[in-house]
């Protein structure tokens, strides 16, 4: 790797396109006209065969027999295969194993395949793998984030992080309290369902085409049950319609099974799942079990603090230790906790594995101090506003549990503004005057922040890597190891290396991501692609402006200081050469116009041992105030204005990131709202499409939303450009609409008794506080110098 600049200036911008610039995301004209081509849109190769699975009925039981002739017989179905045919691993647990390509003598969860079929129709497949007759052994299964935690039943060990003597710091402390509360799961729902098709190559391997966050994973564990090198599988992914984390480990497996399916019958296979299937067979944000004993002065300042975080994992290990690690660093959010411990657990259920959902379970861990900032503010009588920030971190108050010194502390000039640029204080007077006047109706305002660490906890993954090709007429190829789900990675990767080479944006071309072009990827997940992946790209664009220069230097005798790339042309000392002219001088000079370009993030580590390190390279941040309309009597409730303030460092693409900010934060108000996942007492799901499981309409929106940049804010950090990280952090500042929900509740005890309130808020969860509020208020009289936890 060419070593970068410490410092990287973006130099002024004159060409079209560049670093900074509001243009358009690359494929929206695509999108809008149904020119965009996703798996299901690729022309269909002859011989084309089907795939599906047969699903476990079970959610906990050993097979006694499985008698598959007539899923073999049924007209069009070409091939059936069992655990017993896969010719090489049969594990393809993406980090830690327990997942198992198809079920063995054992099944875990309802929906888990059992066999595999291939047919020349996709209806002939999904009606043949009905006709299996399967004898279970019914054993008892683990169901509930309690139950497992009170048989100690993990998929991997527990954690803890401390700082200080808590127990003390509790024990001295002038109040504390205690919760505990749930916070539900959330389907990803992307547009476009796990989808992937499999060509057979001719030499034994295997092209395949999925939708997936990460096609190196894919690569890997194809080659793997195929029992071939990893040389032998290509894999592409040109865009995905939504990802959202559920493809960065759930689409492997459906790449497997067409996998094997292509390579017993020298066809290609698609595999695209329904929407049923998918929701019951892939796996889903985890839902949590949390809990806090705090300790804090009259004030609200706190002292000391005790949490638990427990996360549903599912049958398997999956993503889930990283998932909790992530839920345990964020379990201050953007608070100085005092003397802490916090400990997080992995349960094991027999139910879906779940999975990597934006945010990675920092949303999970944020609910339960966000709830504690709530109560303690109800016990003191305080402004939840005025708590928070009494808390935030600051100088001499900048060390997180886990070891790591918050250096760039933007947040309180971040709230201060939104404060007062949504007129916070005058609208939680006028609001407070407004529920004392109705009965029925209550209004509910909160304004809570986000800060976000950036970086991949598993340090290996912090890393990327680009190839950049100039060919002769001055275009340029891109090829970097991100995925494209819609979220405008590609234009903004595009956009720093017409930043490089200060040309037209109109001049790059961003190909498919391949495995044959960028090998051994990271998953575009953690919010860190367009650091990794920008870096990467101009790092190999410096590559090959320093050949320029030198080719410059030495045909013109001129210094390095006299070439200068500006405005689609290259200066030399008096002299100016057309972008292409000079790339064409360059080439007859046989100077090297290629380039593959690498990065790894400095600085980051962390000592799972002790608990402590700096597992990110920087924070991200950002606040929202968001005030909801409640009906007492139905639960019912309207979102009727959210002001976001949000922190993206020096943008790359502003437009873009205002459209990932409005969207992360729509998609958290939905799982702290709307997006319930619903079980039976056997694990079956009960939610499995559009008429039971509600993610937020266009209806759902804010009447009033507003949102902006923080300015004059760039990255103290070395990233690409001075930028900070957009995709997983607004998601958080969903969480301030479930505070509004509280709050509104809480106006019927005159915001003197915080309600037990789970996540989702449904109108079903918003009339159990009620109810549990005037329940409250009858047993202490209405007496307002009375207050409660």
């Amino acid at each position: 790797m060419r070593k970068l600049p410490d410092t990287i200036v973006q130099p002024p911008a004159s060409a079209r396109g560049t670093a900074g610039s509001r243009i358009a995301h690359d494929s929206a004209w695509k999108h809008v006209s149904g020119q965009a081509r996703y798996i299901d849109d690729l022309p269909e190769p002859p011989g084309l065969l089907h795939a599906t699975v047969g699903q476990s009925t079970q959610a906990h039981a050993r097979i006694k027999s499985m008698d598959l002739s007539a899923v073999r017989a049924y007209p069009g179905v070409v091939a059936v295969l069992t655990v017993d045919e896969v010719p090489g691993h049969t594990d393809i647990g993406p980090v830690f194993p327990g997942d198992p390509v198809l079920a063995g003598d054992l099944v875990e969860f309802i929906g888990q395949p059992l066999f595999a079929v291939a047919a020349t129709s996709l209806r002939a497949a999904r009606q043949a793998a009905k006709l299996a007759k399967v004898e279970y052994e019914p054993l008892e299964p683990v169901l509930t984030t309690k139950d497992a935690l009170a048989k100690q039943f993990f998929v991997r060990p527990s954690h803890t992080q401390q700082r200080g003597d808590p127990d003390q710091a509790l024990a001295a402390a002038p109040h504390r309290l205690q919760a505990e509360m749930h916070v539900g799961g959330q389907e990803h729902f992307y547009l476009e369902g796990q989808a992937c098709l499999v060509e057979p190559t001719e030499d034994a391997g295997v092209f395949v085409h999925t939708s997936s966050q990460h096609p190196s994973e894919v690569q890997k564990l194809v080659a793997g049950v195929l029992g071939l090198p990893i040389h032998e599988v290509q894999v592409e992914v040109r865009r995905m319609g939504g990802g959202f984390g559920g493809k960065e480990t759930q689409a492997a497996p459906l790449a497997c099974i067409a996998g094997l399916l292509a390579r017993h019958t020298g066809r290609p296979v698609k595999y695209r799942m329904a929407r049923s299937d998918d929701m019951v067979q892939t796996g889903k944000r985890h839902d949590f079990y949390n809990t806090y004993d705090i300790g804090f002065d009259d004030e609200g300042m706190l002292q000391g603090a005790d949490i638990m975080v427990a996360g549903r994992c599912g049958y398997s290990p999956d993503l889930s230790e990283a998932v909790v690690d992530r839920a345990m660093f964020h379990a201050d959010n953007a608070y100085y906790l005092g003397q802490a411990r916090v400990v997080g657990h992995r349960c094991k259920t027999h139910t879906v594995s779940n999975t990597a959902f934006r945010g990675f379970g920092g949303p999970q861990g944020m609910m339960i101090i966000e709830r504690a900032m709530d109560d303690i503010a109800r016990h003191r009588g305080l402004d939840p506003l005025d708590v928070r920030k009494r808390n935030l971190y600051g100088p001499g108050r900048d060390e997180t549990h886990y070891g790591q010194i918050v250096e760039q502390h933007v947040l309180p000039e971040l709230i201060e503004q939104l404060e007062a640029s949504s007129d916070y204080r005058e609208r939680r007077q006028a609001i407070t005057g407004f529920n004392r006047r109705s009965p029925v109706v209550k209004r509910g305002l909160a304004l809570t922040p986000v800060k976000f660490g950036i970086s991949f906890t598993a340090k290996h993954l912090n890393q990327a890597g680009a190839l950049v090709h100039v060919y002769t007429d001055g275009s340029i190829h891109l090829n970097h190891g991100g995925t494209e789900m819609g979220q405008g990675l590609f234009i903004k990767v595009a956009q720093v290396v017409a930043t490089a080479f200060q040309v037209d944006i109109d001049r790059i071309k961003v190909s498919a991501t391949r495995t044959d072009k960028v090998p051994n990827t990271s998953p575009t997940a953690a919010s860190s692609s367009s650091d990794l992946n920008g870096m990467a790209a101009l790092d190999a664009c410096e590559t090959i402006k320093a050949r320029l220069v030198d080719f410059a230097v030495e045909t013109y005798a001129v210094s390095a200081d006299e070439v200068e790339f500006a405005n689609n042309q290259v200066r030399v000392g008096k002299d100016r050469f057309g972008w292409a002219d000079f790339v064409q001088q360059a080439y007859m000079a046989r100077v090297s116009l290629s380039s593959s370009g690498f990065y790894a993030t400095p600085k980051i580590h962390y000592d799972p041992e002790t608990g402590r390190g700096r597992p990110f390279l920087y924070y991200a941040n950002g606040a929202a105030c968001s005030e909801v309309v409640v009906d007492t009597l139905t639960g019912e409730y309207r979102v009727i204005r959210t002001d976001i303030l949000h922190d993206v460092g020096q943008s790359l693409n502003p437009e873009i990131d205002i459209g990932q900010i409005e969207g992360g934060f729509i998609q958290g108000m939905g799982w702290l709202t709307t997006e319930e996942l619903m079980y039976s007492d056997k694990g079956q799901l009960m939610t499995t499409g559009p008429a039971t499981y509600k993610i937020p309409a266009a209806s759902d929106a804010p009447e009033d939303f507003r949102v902006a940049l923080l300015a004059h804010s760039p990255n103290r950090e070395a990233t690409v450009f001075r930028s900070k990280a957009v995709g997983e952090p607004p998601l958080m500042l969903g969480i301030s609409v479930w505070c509004a929900l509280r709050d509104a509740v809480a106006s019927l005890a005159d915001y003197r008794y915080s309600p037990p309130f789970d996540s989702p808020a449904t109108p079903e969860q918003v009339l159990r506080a009620v109810t549990a509020t005037r329940q409250w208020l009858a047993d202490n009289g209405g007496d307002s110098s009375c207050k409660s936890a």
